[in-house]
């Protein structure tokens, strides 16, 4: 009997065994069509992006804030929180409206479209390389926010707040948006991204912007020197002004922290690259601030802390355009080169040639921007970033950068002067001297710190 049953099964698995390989055949032949490459998220990458997203903002806030404020004098320190504050809140509204898609949507060389104002089109699907556009957007931003922020160092200390207002909204959409887009836009003319056989401005090459070196300090720290002109001086430019450097110093160093998502965070990966911008931004900070402290200390026989923090900030700011492009030994140079140039313009140049730069935005920022931007393509490596510098035999790239500093400087000038003079002849730019001696805290917010060292 169980010898007929079996008979029986195997005469109906028969049919069934030999549909099997054909079934098979088919589902393998079906699969590449059924199985597009499609972009795809990188979890990485994603995760990363939003933790540099956040070391970037922390780097205004608190680091920028706390920085500056413990520089100021103790009447101005909490108008010069609410400076950075209110940038912050003002620039987090106008770059999704505006500044994004001026800078990252197609457009012409000069400048992009508006086909994403309000973040048209960036929904949780849209995708910029292996993260979320979001995500993408959210970094931008916060660098658009510190480069405003920045600005303001230069005339923390006799600024009025309604001008600060209306120039940020101004200068993200009239400066800092253009640059950006000129540098690392589509089709922007310094750049060149996204333009094939595009080769610079004369000729030259496309410019090497890693993470903002003419974008974020040149373009801001030229832009608070011209602020410090059309201002003029303070009336206690004479007098000491710090009034808590623990303050300065937290700031600061929250600002070495977060750099490392301003550099390593523009890889927009993590990866090796990003590894390598970590290294090369510590670097340059490290032997920046050294530097600064050993020169302080030659010429006037006492390394501060305020000096030791320059230095650092300094080496931090001119290795920003090289972070993507150059090795451990390069950085080294550039943060020499940063503290040397640096100092020179603070201790030397501000009082020679008598501008009132209140805590250097210009003498940090815009120097050792365009120090960094033009190292860049003196030491920009191939087997780093894909493109090779003077030392490499291309001399045509330090060309290029310098063409990117004098292009910057020029506009970011031009625009911000108009800017001021707008205002000056509208609402005002500059508190009466009244309130500059007494202190802006009281007379424009109301409020004062009483307990101070």
């Amino acid at each position: 009997m169980f010898e007929s049953l079996n008979r029986i099964l195997l005469r109906a698995m028969v049919p069934v065994m030999c549909l099997a390989p054909v079934a098979a055949m088919a589902q393998e032949a079906a699969a590449p069509a059924a199985a597009p490459v499609v972009a795809a998220i990188d979890k990485g990458d994603t995760a990363w992006m939003l933790v540099s997203s956040l070391l970037v903002l922390m780097m205004t806030l608190p680091g920028l804030a706390l920085f500056y404020g413990g520089l100021v004098r103790k009447d101005n320190v909490l108008a010069t929180l609410m400076q950075t504050l209110a940038v912050a809140c003002i620039i987090s509204l106008i770059w999704p409206i505006i500044g994004y898609t001026m800078v990252f949507t197609e457009g012409n060389g000069w400048a992009g479209g508006l086909s994403k104002m309000f973040m048209k089109g960036v929904g949780v699907d849209s995708l910029t390389g292996t993260i979320p556009e979001n995500v993408f957007m959210l970094f931008q931003m916060k660098f658009a926010i510190i480069t405003c922020a920045i600005i303001f160092g230069s005339v923390a200390d006799r600024i009025k707040f309604s001008a600060v207002i209306v120039f940020s909204v101004m200068w993200c959409v009239l400066v800092y948006a253009p640059i950006a887009h000129w540098v690392w836009g589509p089709g922007g003319f310094l750049g060149g991204i996204g333009r094939e056989g595009y080769n610079g401005l004369l000729g030259f090459g496309t410019a090497l912007d890693f993470a903002g070196g003419t974008v974020v300090h040149i373009s801001s720290g030229v832009a608070g020197l011209v602020a410090a002109l059309v201002l003029g001086k303070s009336v206690q430019v004479s007098q000491a002004s710090s009034n808590n450097l623990i303050l300065s110093v937290l700031g600061a160093s929250l600002l070495w922290v977060g750099w490392f998502g301003f550099n390593a965070g523009s890889t927009l990966a993590a990866n090796g690259l990003a590894g390598m911008a970590f290294l090369v931004t510590n670097t340059a900070a490290a032997t920046a601030g050294l530097a600064w402290v050993m020169l302080e200390w030659m010429v006037k026989g006492k390394p501060s802390v305020v000096g030791a923090l320059s230095g650092f900030v300094a080496g931090l700011v001119a290795i920003t355009p090289a972070s993507g492009f150059v090795d451990f030994g390069a950085s080294i140079m550039i943060g020499i080169a940063a503290a040397v140039f640096c100092f020179f313009a603070v201790a030397f140049l501000k009082e020679k040639l008598g501008y009132d730069d209140s805590l250097d935005a210009f003498g940090i920022h815009g120097v050792g921007g365009i120090v960094g931007a033009i190292l860049t393509g003196v030491f920009a490596s191939v087997a780093v970033g894909g493109r090779a510098g003077l030392l490499e035999g291309n001399a045509d790239q330090v060309i290029a950068q310098l063409l990117s500093v004098v292009v910057t400087v020029g506009y970011s000038a031009f625009m911000t002067f108009v800017i001021l003079m707008v205002l000056k002849v509208t609402i005002g730019i500059r508190v009466d001297e009244h309130t500059e001696r007494s202190g802006l805290d009281m007379a424009l917010h109301g409020e004062k710190v009483h307990v101070y060292n």
